[in-house]
């Protein structure tokens, strides 16, 4: 990626222009309309149209490094044999299309696998949190009707006593346990797969064919809304492979709109390799990030868990071109004290989203890595991955937005008491997307009915939309908060405090974090004659929740929280006690 800075002229086009460009008949990311889940859309023509197929497409880039884990090191060529070998297993065991295997383990060389291969053998892919406590993996496993459990010692631990209250499975596979594990459903995945460094001598055969179609289920992946309880997107293979046009379409838009033809791919080029700093359970880990990588035959480096000194050896050891994921990384990378100690040069592109970052974050990045070029975007869960892509100089100039729509998604800024009228340019209101979408939530017809929408996703978010298309997120989803790109539900927090006996009323708010973006916190008051002390509440929350979504800080009134004429709680209010 060149780092040249904008022409005289610029921009030489509108982003329509540059799109029409690139997505016009005949052109690699050309665009069509077509009829899915009886919506007419607009999709890429050219989409590979199953996981399976980028799996196949992988296998081209051969003896080239995919996965670093450590010292462990994975070709191409090994993947493909591996995850051949898994969905064979799996089909052996009785899996079929449609049936959900679940995973939970943190990101290793077999979480990749044991996705794809689950993919490959016509299941729903079904990540579970890895920060997730026993009570919310037991819930998953549940509310999936997982048949089949992939996780590491770690989660197999927390998950032990639970596995009683979760009839439907029926298999379970442990990677890397410490001990021997006696449990009639138990499987050690090394005894089916061996070593991730034995995998490139597994046998050489086909995938198998579970008779999947592009608009078949691929993934089940668990958000949540103002009810406090997950809810599982169900991701198709579309949705997902879409991601894979994303970011090129992006980089190509840029050198358009500067009045330069964009780049072609030199086999001579060293490796694109990015950092992995984000956790694949996670749509934007295995959407956005994993599976174009796939395509692209670039080397992923994985971290067991984020460390800004350990994340700066590896960039300059295995000359990482990309990282990122939230914006707390960029802002972690460019505070280290050390960071002048080492060699950062091959660094190209830092790319986040997931979370609020600030404009200066971008200006703060361009200006101490010259040849760097920062980028965000938006996207949910329910958008199966990117909606809207922000870099170069557009995003130097416009660096509170997240951008225009990838040229599959179309935005529409709605009256939120009507989710009907549609709003002149510039005002705010509700975010609606259309495009490949998640197909609504697994069972749970109510929840889906409100969110999907004749085709259309109401994102519950309010942004504004400018003349040209780019979008700005005005406020987020009711009742949510992004700490570090963990979503924490209000709600649910709220409810676990409730359940403290001294506690009569309580809110969650968030609160301002400079690099995380904000944290828990909470608002609570007691009932008459109660005594409970800020750190008994918070170990009663830890106790129950994952450790991202105890409040940091408890504050205490003396009389009932504010609320307005309908009841509701003035949360902005509450906000000034952390101030």
């Amino acid at each position: 990626m060149s780092g040249a800075s904008p022409t005289s002229g610029w921009p030489a086009m509108s982003i329509a222009q540059a799109h029409a460009i690139l997505t016009g008949p005949g052109t690699v990311a050309e665009v069509v309309e077509a009829e899915v889940h009886g919506v007419r859309i607009k999709v890429w023509k050219n989409l590979p149209p199953t996981l399976g197929s980028v799996v196949e497409l992988a296998r081209t880039h051969g003896e080239a490094t995919f996965l670093v884990h450590e010292d462990e090191r994975v070709s191409y060529e090994a993947f493909y044999r591996a995850v051949g070998a898994f969905a064979r297993e799996l089909q052996a065991a009785g899996v079929r299309k449609g049936d959900r295997v679940a995973l939970a383990m943190r990101n290793l060389p077999e979480w990749v696998v044991c996705a794809y291969g689950a993919a490959v053998a016509g299941a729903i892919a079904t990540p579970l949190n890895a920060w997730w406590t026993g009570p919310e993996l037991e819930y998953g496993l549940a509310d999936s009707g997982a048949r089949v459990l992939i996780v590491d010692a770690e989660r197999y631990g927390r998950l032990a006593e639970h596995l009683r209250s979760c009839p439907a499975l029926e298999r379970i596979y442990v990677s890397r346990e410490a001990d021997e594990i006696a449990h009639p459903l138990v499987v050690r995945l090394e005894d089916v797969l061996g070593e991730p460094g034995a995998w490139e001598r597994l046998p050489d055969q086909p995938l198998p064919d579970a008779g999947l179609g592009t608009d078949d289920d691929a993934a089940l992946f668990y958000t949540s809304g103002t009810t406090g309880k997950p809810k599982g997107a169900v991701c198709t293979h579309r949705g997902i492979n879409g991601n894979i046009f994303t970011s090129g379409v992006a980089v190509a838009r840029a050198y358009l709109r500067r009045g330069e033809a964009p780049p072609t791919p030199d086999p001579a080029d060293p490796q694109w390799c990015n950092l992995v700093a984000v956790p694949f359970f996670h749509v934007t880990g295995f959407i956005a990030m994993l599976n174009p990588a796939m395509a692209r035959g670039a080397k992923l480096v994985m971290m067991r868990r984020w460390d800004t000194e350990r994340a700066l050896q590896l960039i300059e050891r295995e000359r990482v071109t990309q990282t990122g994921g939230v914006p707390t990384i960029a802002w972690q990378i460019l505070e280290h004290p050390d960071r002048a100690k080492y060699d950062l040069s091959s660094l190209q592109l830092v790319a986040y989203g997931g979370a609020p970052s600030a404009p200066e974050l971008v200006r703060r990045l361009k200006s101490t890595f010259a040849p760097l070029w920062p980028a965000n975007g938006w996207g949910m869960t329910e958008t199966s991955g990117t909606v809207t892509t922000h870099g170069f100089e557009d995003y130097q100039n416009r660096p509170d937005s997240c951008g225009p729509p990838v040229p599959v998604f179309e935005l529409q800024i709605r009256e939120p008491a009507d989710g009907v009228t549609v709003l002149p340019t510039g005002e705010v209101g509700e975010l609606w997307t259309k495009g490949p979408i998640a197909r609504g939530y697994w069972n749970k017809p109510q929840a889906t009915a409100e969110t999907f929408v004749d085709g259309w996703l109401r994102t519950g978010d309010l942004a504004r939309l400018d003349e040209e298309g780019f979008c700005y997120i005005v406020d987020r989803a009711k009742d949510m908060l992004i700490r570090g790109g963990e979503n924490i539900y209000c709600i649910e927090v709220e409810n676990v405090l409730y359940d403290h006996p001294a506690v009569m009323d309580a809110a969650v708010v968030g609160v301002a974090h400079k690099t995380l973006g904000e944290e828990p916190g909470a608002v609570v008051v007691l009932k008459p004659g109660a005594s409970v002390d800020e750190a008994e509440l918070r170990a009663h929350v830890a106790e129950r929740l994952a450790a991202f979504k105890v409040p940091v800080a408890v504050r205490f009134l003396p009389e009932t929280l504010p609320r307005n004429a309908n009841g509701k709680v003035l949360k902005n209010e509450l906000k000034q006690l952390f101030a």
